[in-house]
């Protein structure tokens, strides 16, 4: 079945909580242990859908130019250009055309986790609503839960609304209280990279507790928990502690 399915990788939040981060680059190209958020999403479907314009889409609306240039033709790019931000559903709709028939795996860009996203489609019947979400013991989907992937079959990607509009309240919530949602919790540490202190986490997670410091910078001072972007610059005597350095003097503080 998985060679029928395509996947979205939901990347148009305009990141506000992450400023001054996004300012300068959308979420999605923010990077984690060095590699953009886009990207590991992207390396998580391959065994799940394969890779190339033809299997994954992206979406995107801040920053543009840089997704277009980053993203180079390696995935199908879905423009969000008009005056309202179409939202998880609204995004899903918007691709019908592109998916032509075909059922969709739907992944945030910016969560960062190690989960086996294999475990969306396994024993997947083909026609409900299936959620993957890191779960802790005892712990039932609702809307904060944490959500590593969802397939939506054919028939639910032709009913959702061409508006913005979100998956929970036009597809999950629906499906969860007439009982055909698949929600199936899993183990394992997912971080939704949307505030300075949670990407600061996912990059110290990433990297096993060390600082990261990108290609091309230049760290004279002392690192603490701290992320230096590529061509980043920590001068001598500098120490930061639970920050991130972009360029020469941009500091942001996650502690």
């Amino acid at each position: 079945m998985a060679d029928s399915v395509a996947a979205l990788v939901l990347a148009a939040g305009s990141g506000t909580r992450l400023r001054p981060l996004t300012s300068l680059r959308p979420k999605a190209l923010c990077p984690v242990g060095n590699v953009a958020l886009v990207d590991l999403a992207l390396e998580r479907l391959v065994p799940v859908v394969g890779s190339g314009a033809g299997s994954v889409a992206v979406n995107a609306r801040h920053h543009l130019d840089q997704m277009e240039a980053h993203l180079d033709g390696r995935v199908h790019l879905s423009l969000e250009v008009g005056p309202h931000q179409l939202g998880t559903a609204g995004a899903v709709a918007h691709l019908r055309p592109w998916l032509d028939g075909r059922p969709v795996v739907v992944v945030n860009a910016d969560a960062w986790h190690r989960i086996d996203l294999r475990r969306v489609l396994t024993g997947w019947d083909g026609a409900r609503v299936r959620v993957l979400f890191a779960a802790g013991p005892n712990e039932r989907f609702g809307p904060r839960s944490r959500i590593v992937a969802s397939v939506l079959p054919v028939q639910e990607v032709a009913a959702l609304p061409a508006e913005p509009s979100g998956l929970w309240e036009v597809c999950w919530r629906p499906r969860l209280e007439d009982g055909t949602l698949d929600a199936v919790p899993v183990a394992g540490l997912l971080i939704d990279c949307g505030t300075p202190a949670d990407y600061l986490a996912a990059n110290l997670a990433a990297s096993g507790g060390a600082s990261v410091v990108g290609p091309g910078a230049v760290v004279e001072g002392e690192l603490v928990r701290s992320v230096v972007w590529p061509e980043g610059v920590v001068r001598r005597g500098e120490v930061l502690v639970d920050s991130i350095r972009v360029g020469e003097s941009l500091t942001v503080r996650a502690g």
